[in-house]
């Protein structure tokens, strides 16, 4: 069965565009699946299907004349005479294809739906050859709503005014699920805990082996590995990259490199501090958050509350822009977003805790302020954390 994704909405109306469609993300989040949920809703019978994983079908890119590959197009099956639909899948894999595309999508009537796992290599490969040419989404783990459709429930998120009480103990323990072992797509779908940590691991040692030992070029893959559960056991914390360094025994500039990498594979994501100041902010340290919470829960154990704050950040990264401010008092808000809402998250909201993001709120000139918890409360400020 193939289960809709949200990112869907906003690739379905390109799909008559000129332009290449490239889904990118960590392993494990879906682009497969989500590729082959466009394809099957494609009318046209004359679409082509290619998992670039097959080194066989790697051979039909090898050809320097791009007319042949062309040509191999059709011994596939395609009808070169009108529109086709080509969705060819782990393109990392193929180094010339940018390029190949280009031609083909210039001179032919082709429309390319490409996706690949390590955005650090598919941005420096599409940047060039494609500019201009594509569209690039970005697939995260999945929202909570996309969650309750993955658990085949009936339930519809409702908006925080409509929420009884009956719905939220029907939806508590779905959500202290969804808060224990993340949002991939394959570990929401395992039937039981022991499979559900099985799988944890192996999205972590298959992006380990292909991102890392494979497609990086580290001399020291076992410090980064000890980077990695370092960072795994701050998560939710700001980077001190210096005191990295020391505990590593590297230079700055090599721990700022790691970090790089694994922001730009999708491991972690590096969140900037708020600042009206460009030159502020750049200077400021940054707070690491991983791409799923249920997979820094196996890495390290971390707390229910770093798991909690790691979850909002991922529910709002997928809204918009995420930053976060502290003032060198010490008082904060955990996270900014889109420069018009801040947001406190907390595990059980009291009233100070509106307080102080509304004081702070305030200060920053912000338009709107919230405290994200998980209980069911009336208070107005207050709000549940699975319908953020």
């Amino acid at each position: 069965m193939i289960y809709r994704r949200e990112l869907l909405d906003q690739i379905w109306p390109l799909l008559d565009t000129a332009q290449a469609i490239v889904v990118t993300g960590m392993r494990r989040c879906g682009k497969t699946f989500l590729l082959r949920d466009i394809y099957a809703k494609i009318e046209s019978g004359n679409k082509l299907f290619l998992d670039l994983e097959n080194p066989l079908l790697q051979r039909l890119f090898e050809e320097e004349n791009y007319e042949t590959i062309r040509t191999n197009f059709a011994g596939q099956g395609l009808d070169l005479t009108r529109q086709a639909w080509i969705f060819l899948d782990e393109v990392q894999l193929v180094k010339n294809l940018p390029s190949v595309v280009k031609y083909l999508s210039d001179h032919y009537q082709f429309k390319f739906f490409l996706s690949g796992s390590a955005s650090f290599y598919l941005k420096n490969l599409f940047s060039e050859s494609l500019s201009g040419r594509k569209f690039i989404f970005e697939l995260f783990p999945l929202s909570f709503a996309e969650f309750l459709i993955f658990k085949n429930s009936p339930l519809v998120l409702p908006k925080p005014a409509e929420l009884t009480t009956v719905m939220f103990e029907t939806i508590k323990p779905l959500w202290r699920e969804y808060l224990e072992f993340g949002g991939f797509p394959g570990v929401v779908l395992a039937n039981n805990k022991p499979e559900k940590e099985r799988l944890l691991s192996e999205v972590f040692t298959a992006y380990f082996q292909h991102e890392v030992e494979q497609l990086a070029d580290f001399r020291k893959t076992g410090l980064v590995r000890d980077l990695i559960l370092l960072l795994a056991e701050n998560a939710g914390n700001l980077v001190n990259v210096e005191r990295l360094a020391g505990e590593l025994k590297v230079s700055r500039l090599t721990v700022e490199a790691w970090l790089a990498f694994l922001e730009k594979t999708y491991l972690i994501s590096l969140v900037e501090p708020y600042s009206k100041k460009l030159r502020v902010a750049i200077r400021k340290a940054k707070k690491v958050y991983f791409v799923d919470w249920g997979l820094a829960r196996q890495i390290a154990g971390i707390s229910p509350g770093q798991r909690l704050e790691n979850c909002v950040f991922h529910l709002l990264r997928l809204k918009g822009k995420v930053n976060y401010f502290r003032k060198k008092s010490g008082a904060e808000i955990d996270f900014i977003l889109d420069k018009k809402l801040a947001v406190e998250v907390k595990r059980t909201g009291a009233g100070s805790d509106l307080n102080k993001a509304g004081s702070l709120a305030r200060e920053l000139g912000l338009k709107q302020s919230l405290v994200a918890t998980e209980n069911l409360t009336r208070a107005k400020g207050f709000y549940p954390v699975f319908i953020l």
